[in-house]
């Protein structure tokens, strides 16, 4: 499905599936805006993108640098038709495997502050934008722990769910401006970022757990978000679509 003429933002798009889906949407015609924190990796990940690719430095945990943004979009471009909140506090092993009495406070907040309010914040400065062209499509990066629980990971599991929830309020208020909204719950996505993080031992269980057996491709889920952005699921909002090869099935 072409995006052609739609303009995008992919918080985090400078590396691992936030890259993957901003080439998915350049690829169906979409200008792209990419986000990072780090500068120097913006334009490398344009380089890889196209010319239709423009990187602006944002950090969405900072009001300044928030605001600094939303100016610097707006000054540049008409419409935001796409937002894509992927940006995310990284896998932290010395995070996941505790237990809930064992978190503290920062390293809960930590979590909460990037992946949960962050694109919070982000998300209602462009609701504004969007609102205003009366069009618009929002999509949050969640995780099936979000819905089922885990035995690990409880501070990333509840900002996933939050993020749902985010979801789900974004779709119920503003449909009347013909704006969407969409979770998407991801199972185990074989990135560099998930090998870097677990033990072959750990990979090999994680390819077993859904029926498929193996591990989701970055470049598959990046097709699965292009074609909900577009307009193949125009009559459909505040969904939570589950892609993580058949593990989580309801």
């Amino acid at each position: 499905m072409s995006l052609d003429g739609k303009v995008g933002i992919v918080t985090g798009g400078a590396g691992g599936l936030g890259l993957e889906i901003a080439k998915e949407l350049a690829r169906r015609g979409a200008v792209v805006i990419i986000t990072s924190r780090k500068k120097s990796k913006l334009q490398r990940a344009c380089n890889m993108i196209g010319s239709n690719c423009y990187g602006f430095e944002l950090d969405v945990i900072k009001s300044k640098s928030l605001v600094q943004f939303i100016k610097r979009i707006s000054k540049n471009f008409d419409s935001i038709d796409i937002l894509i909140n992927n940006a995310g506090f990284p896998f932290k092993r010395e995070i996941w495997f505790k237990k809930v009495h064992d978190i503290t406070d920062k390293e809960l907040l930590d979590i909460l502050q990037v992946d949960l309010i962050g694109s919070f914040r982000i998300s209602k400065e462009i609701l504004k934008i969007m609102m205003k062209k009366r069009n618009g499509v929002i999509i949050n990066i969640a995780s099936t722990p979000a819905i089922s629980g885990h035995s690990y990971g409880s501070p990333y599991s509840i900002a996933k769910a939050g993020l749902i929830g985010l979801s789900k309020h974004i779709a119920l208020e503003y449909g009347r401006y013909n704006i969407r909204s969409y979770s998407v719950a991801l199972g185990d996505i074989d990135t560099q970022a998930m090998r870097k993080s677990l033990s072959k031992s750990e990979l090999q269980k994680a390819r077993n757990e859904n029926t498929l057996k193996r591990l989701g491709r970055p470049e598959e889920i990046a097709k699965s978000i292009a074609s909900i952005a577009g307009e193949n699921f125009s009559f459909s909002t505040g969904n939570t679509l589950i892609i993580d090869g058949g593990k989580l099935v309801i």
